[in-house]
């Protein structure tokens, strides 16, 4: 008999959880409907507050609003849920239980927290916002979401980047649609020999005459650069709407007009040359060998005499012919 008092203790106790069980029934059925509309009406709030702050001024403010409100009706509902099944449940008995791991919860979740505070500021601050074209280090495309915890980019060639909000919050962002008008520019290398005033005149006239170039502020062309085989002119000129595909639709057609004007007004659009000087294969005409020349140094006391072109060639025919045999009975 002895043996059996422990079963009928186990027994026992289990009978009264099943009690307790049915006596909270309908306080667990009443919190769950009680959650259940804390939970309706988060949603509604948050809609709410996102319908009534549509606007771009106010549209990133209004996300953060309605993210702040549905995470504290939530919370306040999961409070009077708890109240409902144990009574003598009080909020401050878990905010002391909070207060107790809040160092290690913090440690554990510190990337979390900082995400979380840089999404919240970048919706305040809004230094980008919805459907903004960015340019993040390798990354760019438009912004589709911002969460708190990171947002979410669309790049160009239809890929989706989820950026850390801290790291974008800490970092430079250029915004390519911050502003209704944006500038576009392109170096054309022309030659040394065309008239700079012509080609400036054909450039101004294409940019001119296309009609996603605005004329206010006009158009510019300005020599930059006299390179090593061309002179540099840059085509400047403003669009509006400042983005991707309209900056590459402009500059296709600009680009394309400018090279068949340029061309058949008999403007040269060479490319890189290199011309390689032997030192002992100059003329005698091309100055005092004393001299340093070509980046040699300059030569002191018995200065060869320069060879000819002529003479050079035929050496050099020589020794395609035969020379290399002769180098090598020499050595």
């Amino acid at each position: 008999m002895g043996s059996l008092n422990p079963l009928q203790t186990a027994w026992q106790q289990l009978l009264q959880m099943v009690k307790g069980t049915i006596e909270l029934l309908p306080n667990i059925i009443i919190a769950i409907v009680v959650f259940t509309a804390f939970w309706f009406v988060a949603k509604f709030s948050r809609r709410l507050i996102k319908n009534l702050t549509r606007k771009k001024q106010s549209r990133n403010l209004g996300l953060v609003l309605a993210r702040l409100s549905q995470g504290f009706i939530i919370l306040i509902g999961t409070f009077v849920a708890l109240a409902i099944i144990i009574p003598s449940f009080k909020p401050g008995d878990l905010v002391q239980l909070l207060g107790v791991s809040g160092v290690a919860v913090g440690f554990a979740f510190r990337d979390i927290l900082q995400n979380f505070l840089a999404g919240i500021l970048i919706l305040i601050t809004e230094p980008f916002t919805l459907n903004d074209q960015i340019i993040f280090k390798e990354f760019e495309g438009t912004v589709e979401n911002i969460q708190t915890r990171a947002t979410i980019i669309r790049t160009y060639d239809g890929r989706r980047i989820v950026i850390p909000n801290a790291e974008l919050f800490t970092n430079s962002v250029t915004v390519n649609t911050a502003f209704d008008k944006r500038r576009l520019q392109y170096d054309i290398g022309i030659g040394y020999g065309d008239d700079i005033a012509e080609a400036k005149k054909i450039i101004l006239e294409v940019l001119h005459n296309n009609t996603d170039a605005l004329q206010d502020p006009p158009p510019e062309a300005l020599v930059v650069d006299l390179a090593g085989s061309t002179i540099n002119i840059r085509a400047r000129w403003w669009i509006n709407p400042p983005r991707r595909a309209d900056a590459m639709d402009t500059q296709d057609a600009v680009l394309t007009e400018l090279n068949n004007k340029l061309v058949a007004a008999g403007i040269d659009l060479p490319f890189p040359t290199q011309q390689i000087l032997f030192h002992d294969q100059t003329e005698e005409t091309d100055g005092d060998r004393t001299r340093q020349r070509e980046g040699w140094p300059a030569a002191k006391g018995n200065n060869p005499e320069p060879r000819r072109i002529g003479n050079s060639l035929q050496q050099l025919a020589q020794a395609s012919s035969g020379g290399g045999n002769d180098r090598t009975n020499h050595s």
